[in-house]
Order: C-alpha cells, then sequence, then structure tokens
C-alpha cells in the first residue's frame, strides 16, 4: 500500500515487494497513526523499516511509545520523534529520558478518548464532547507537554471547552475533544488481500482499525496475502478504498 497504485489486469494491486517501498513516501515531519496495543498487533516490520531511514520529526498518535528495543521504541532509540500522542507511556526508559529533557513533547490522552479522536478523524468528524476528562488537568490544561532543558515547563496543554448537556441523569459537563487525521497510518492484519481489505484477529484488533480509518494513507503488513475474492465481506474490519482509474 502506499500513494502509488498499481493497476494490474485491470485490478488495482495494492501490494509492495517490501517494507522500505512502502514506507518509502513518508518524509520528515509526517504525522503517523500507529496501531497496536503494547506489543501486541503492533506493525513491527514497517517501524523497523522506518527506523532504518533519515526520516525525523514525526509526530505519532499511538496507544503506546512501545519498549525500549521494540515498536515506537526503534523510533525513540533513533530520535525520529518530535511529538507523540498516546495513552500508555510505561516501560519505556528512554521515552522517560527524551520527554524529561525536553526532546520530546508528549500530549497524554485517556484512552477512550484517544480511540474515538482516532474514529472521528476517519468518520469525517472534526470534534466531539465527552466526559472523561472533566474536573481534571485534561479538561483543564496545565499538564507539562514539553519540558526546557532547566526543567521547567516550555509547553502546557491549553484549557479545553466544556459545556454542559442534559442526560438522562440530569445535566451533567462535557469536555470537546478534536478528531485526529494523520497523514499516514501504520497497522499489522492478520489476513488482506490486493485490493486492500483487511481482517485483524483477536486482540490483535485493538487500535489498528482505529488507526487505518484515521490515515489519509494507510500501510498495512499482513500476515496472509490472500486474493481478492477470498475474503468473505462479513469478516473484513477495514474495507480497501474503491478507486479506479490509471495509477497515480
Amino acid at each position: 500500500m502506499g500513494l502509488d497504485l498499481l493497476i494490474v489486469e485491470g485490478l488495482m494491486d495494492k501490494t509492495w515487494t517490501s517494507a522500505d517501498e512502502a514506507i518509502a513516501d513518508i518524509t520528515s515531519g509526517s504525522s503517523l497513526a500507529v496501531g497496536g496495543f503494547g506489543l501486541c498487533g503492533i506493525p513491527s516490520v514497517l517501524i523497523e523499516a522506518l527506523s532504518g531511514t533519515d526520516v525525523d520529526d514525526l509526530e505519532v498518535f499511538s496507544n503506546n511509545a512501545g519498549v525500549d528495543d521494540a515498536g515506537i521504541g526503534l523510533l525513540l532509540a533513533a530520535g525520529r520523534l518530535r511529538r507523540i500522542v498516546a495513552s500508555y507511556v510505561g516501560e519505556n526508559k528512554e521515552f522517560a529520558r527524551q520527554y524529561l529533557a525536553g526532546e520530546l513533547e508528549v500530549e497524554l490522552t485517556p484512552q477512550g478518548t484517544l480511540a474515538e479522536r482516532m474514529r472521528a478523524g476517519g468518520s469525517g468528524v472534526a470534534a466531539f464532547f465527552t466526559q472523561t476528562g472533566v474536573g481534571t488537568q485534561v479538561a483543564d490544561g496545565g499538564l507539562p507537554w514539553k519540558y526546557a532543558a532547566d526543567g521547567s515547563v516550555a509547553i502546557a496543554s491549553p484549557t479545553k471547552e466544556v459545556r454542559t448537556f442534559p442526560t438522562p441523569e440530569g445535566d451533567k459537563e462535557f469536555v470537546l475533544e478534536h478528531a485526529i487525521a494523520a497523514d499516514y497510518a501504520l497497522v499489522r492484519a492478520w489476513k488482506g488481500d490486493r485490493h486492500g481489505n483487511l481482517v485483524f484477529r483477536h486482540s490483535a484488533r485493538n487500535f489498528n482499525p482505529l488507526a487505518a480509518m484515521c490515515g489519509r494513507v494507510t500501510i498495512a503488513e499482513v500476515e496472509q496475502l490472500v486474493e481478492p475474492g477470498e475474503l468473505h465481506p462479513d469478516e473484513i474490519h477495514t474495507p480497501g478504498c474503491s478507486c479506479s482509474g490509471s495509477s497515480h
């Protein structure tokens, strides 16, 4: 998958022969939505290929930051990340070092809110209101997004809009959260066909369909590549886009 689409015998073949070719269009300064939960369902092959390039200044949206020697941890170790939006960032000493040293900007987001921000971005929804975070620094602002070299806070999270809406239990406050739309998404699927239809398996499904939704270009590594028509429509979690015409 990528920006270039190859038409083969009247069909759109979205496959690449290597991970290096698949990620070749990603440039410095891009934003990436990355699937996975912990080390389950992470696009490890694509991440490793990207870490072997000189692409840097990346903004990453992911549930977590990997570990020191796997997943997004590889990009951190190579100094490729400028900013990360995540829910859980433990188990990564290099992440903690970069954050506290002022080398990395970090936006911590409640896990369900992060999932909905990705889903909204893929659905054309600009923003939404949620109760999660009301009455905390998530809504009130002041969380340290980035430290200065002297340990002071260089960038703090902003105050978010809070509105009151009626609910069956009475009026309640909700905080405004903005959708996520990334330049690229990196995901891992169990099965995929040459048209880009994807099937995720068991717990490896996690954030992968959501990341795939919010990426303007989605690059998937699949465990099993099958021919078009082999996947039953009911089992497809992420459908490939329906396009026609010459390659572009």
